[in-house]
């Protein structure tokens, strides 16, 4: 949570964040501003002191929204740098960066950059920041960086923006399956009104507009996938396939607040219709870990455990797993789970064996079983959020029925 972030700077030896790019879709400043329209900023965090957002005056009033202490970044004078250094807008940049410094006292320590910029300019730029400024030492953090494990834990605001996008995302997924049942089947094929075959890429254009409908975003896209593409994890689905019944569809939606707000992660698998012998199996061995793994969910426990977990039911059932193939391509092939919030994928993940769910903390279980040889997938995921009591919140509810009953024409 942001009130851990002195600790763990201290932790890490940070003396200072320096966070930059927009506000947009941009996780590091969208932490700090919320959604706010800012093309471009810098946010300099200090250990001990409030955030300082270094902003255009044009987007003051913006930037004001935040609440947070801002400095106008045009006074920094950028004309009148790029005079200096003879046109040199690398060695302008990082004048105004020491500038920038000097103004907030901090003239030595250990700085951690963040933000989305471009890589190459801010390569040259900071390189030329640290030969200007040589008692500070600009770092990048790899192994877990102290602004990813700060948004690890997510306090009670954080989670009210998860539990709307929860309350949307099952709102959509409800409309995706009113949609495909308010269609016939013909030869083994959903059809509309024209007698032609239904198409993904034509449900997928539904769940666009009943996203943008509801003031969210979709910018990741949807796996809408069926058939062969359903025993790919990640396959998003052949915009061309038609829907057709008895196939396994997998649907995982990932949709998003305006402006690169906070995710909800969501999956089912349907059927059409009816359920063959093998994709009923198959779907009851899924939900069996799954019923399992939400029971065995606690607060404080290594996620690795639940991952354990899964790859020792799975194998009981015959399946093969990364356990035992780490290489392998069906059966089940990833992890159990990962954090979520302004990433889709974010701290803690399953496979580490120092995570912990530790209350705050809010994660999928998702179990899943891939046989694309064989035309056929299932993945079962929900978002659940651990609590200081120690219990566990199922974010949104949803049946998670296989099959969708269809009416032949």
């Amino acid at each position: 949570m942001k009130q851990d972030l002195d600790t763990l700077m201290k932790q890490a030896g940070l003396d200072a964040l320096l966070v930059s790019g927009s506000a947009a879709h941009n996780p590091a400043m969208f932490y700090f501003t919320g959604n706010v329209h800012i093309g471009f900023g810098d946010l300099i965090k200090q250990r001990g002191q409030e955030p300082v957002l270094f902003c255009n005056p044009m987007e003051r009033e913006e930037a004001a929204r935040t609440g947070l202490k801002t400095k106008n970044i045009a006074e920094y004078k950028i004309p009148d740098l790029l005079k200096q250094t003879g046109g040199d807008p690398v060695q302008a940049m990082a004048l105004r960066y020491q500038q920038m410094f000097i103004d907030m006292g901090l003239t030595a320590g250990r700085v951690s950059i963040y933000g989305l910029l471009d890589a190459a300019q801010s390569f040259a730029v900071f390189n030329a920041l640290q030969a200007l400024m040589p008692e500070i030492e600009i770092v990048g953090e790899m192994k877990n960086p102290v602004l990813s494990l700060a948004r690890e834990t997510k306090d009670p605001d954080e989670l009210e923006h998860t539990r709307k996008m929860g309350a949307v995302t099952v709102e959509v997924v409800s409309k995706t399956a009113e949609f495909l049942q308010s269609h016939k089947s013909k030869n083994g094929v959903l059809v509309k009104a024209d007698g032609q075959p239904l198409t993904i890429g034509e449900v997928k254009r539904k769940i666009n507009l009943w996203a943008i409908e509801s003031g969210v975003e979709n910018p990741h896209g949807v796996i809408f996938a069926i058939g062969r593409d359903a025993g790919i994890p990640h396959s998003t689905g052949n915009p061309d396939d038609v829907l057709a019944l008895g196939k396994t569809i997998v649907f995982d939606i990932f949709l998003q607040e305006p402006g690169g707000g906070y995710h909800f992660d969501f999956t089912r698998t349907w059927c059409l219709g009816y359920a063959p012998e093998k994709v009923q199996q198959l779907y009851d061995d899924v939900r069996a870990v799954f019923d399992q793994l939400m029971q065995e969910t606690e607060a404080n426990m290594h996620f690795k455990i639940l991952q354990d977990r899964t790859c020792e039911l799975f194998e009981k059932h015959g399946h093969k797993t990364i356990r035992q193939d780490p290489l392998t391509q069906e059966g089940y092939v990833h992890s159990i789970g990962h954090g979520i919030g302004l990433d889709i994928h974010e701290l803690p993940f399953s496979r580490p064996p120092e995570a912990v769910l530790r209350p705050g903390v809010i994660v999928t279980i998702e179990p899943g079983l891939y046989y694309p040889d064989q035309g056929m997938g299932c993945r079962l995921e929900d978002t659940v959020c651990v609590h200081p009591d120690g219990s566990i919140e199922l974010i949104a509810e949803y049946p998670l029925d296989l099959v969708l009953p269809i009416e032949e024409a």
